[in-house]
């Protein structure tokens, strides 16, 4: 699990990546302007205030968009998945499983479909886990277990099912459920660290892809003879 964590993040600053990595990295910041843009606005059109009520909103506003965003990047980059999932995955196959049998794209409505229901289930969890910011100690553990637990699952699902029927993508995940989760917390760990977090989607498909190779090994399932290149 580690060495495929350092694998993982390693292949994200070659060539291949870049143009995906600038990709995520500017939908999510031009999402997250777009919504501080948005609130700023809706304070100043529809209600007016004394100039220093305006200038501490402002500022207790932002604050609280930092602090949001730790809460609000899984589920934006989890929709990020679902567009270059493909990308990313076929390069880390090419690179590091040339000898086993290529994964099948997803079709492009299925890719969509994927992420936008991944997106909505990460984004009511993260929702519940920014409410429990209320109760010392419990918000911590909600965001790393419930995010552990949804990354780990819809990452490895996304990945195995470009070689596996979908039903047969989860039967492995469930019969590794325990391992699987584990890895979920690896990428909830950095979803956690402002800036870093930008990088989740391209480090937990390339991640997840190690380890569906490992378990499906394990299992049997095809001709999956990892060869680093």
């Amino acid at each position: 699990m580690i060495s495929a964590a350092i694998q993982a993040f390693r292949q994200m600053f070659t060539p291949p990546f870049r143009a995906v990595l600038f990709k995520c990295i500017g939908f999510t910041i031009a999402l997250f302007v777009l919504l501080i843009v948005g609130v700023e606005w809706s304070f100043s059109h529809f209600v007016s205030w004394p100039q220093w009520i305006e200038k501490s909103i402002e500022w207790l506003g932002g604050l609280a968009l930092v602090v949001a965003s730790v809460f609000l990047i899984p589920p934006v980059t989890s929709l990020m998945a679902g567009l270059y999932l493909d990308d990313i995955a076929s390069e880390v196959e090419r690179v590091y499983y040339p000898s086993d049998p290529p994964g099948h794209d997803l079709p492009t409505l299925a890719a969509v479909g994927v992420g936008l229901k991944f997106f909505v289930v990460v984004l009511v969890v993260n929702l519940v886990a920014l409410l429990l910011l209320l109760i010392p100690g419990v918000n911590l553990i909600a965001f790393y277990v419930g995010n552990g637990y949804l990354l780990g699952r819809e990452y490895f699902e996304m990945v195995a099912m470009r070689h596996l029927p979908p039903e047969e993508a989860r039967r492995l995940r469930k019969a590794n459920r325990g391992f699987v989760s584990l890895c979920g917390l690896i990428i909830a760990g950095l979803a956690s660290v402002p800036f870093l977090n930008l990088l989740t989607p391209i480090f937990a498909t390339a991640f997840m892809v190690h380890i569906y190779k490992t378990l499906a090994r394990r299992a049997g399932v095809g001709r999956l003879a990892a060869r680093p290149a």
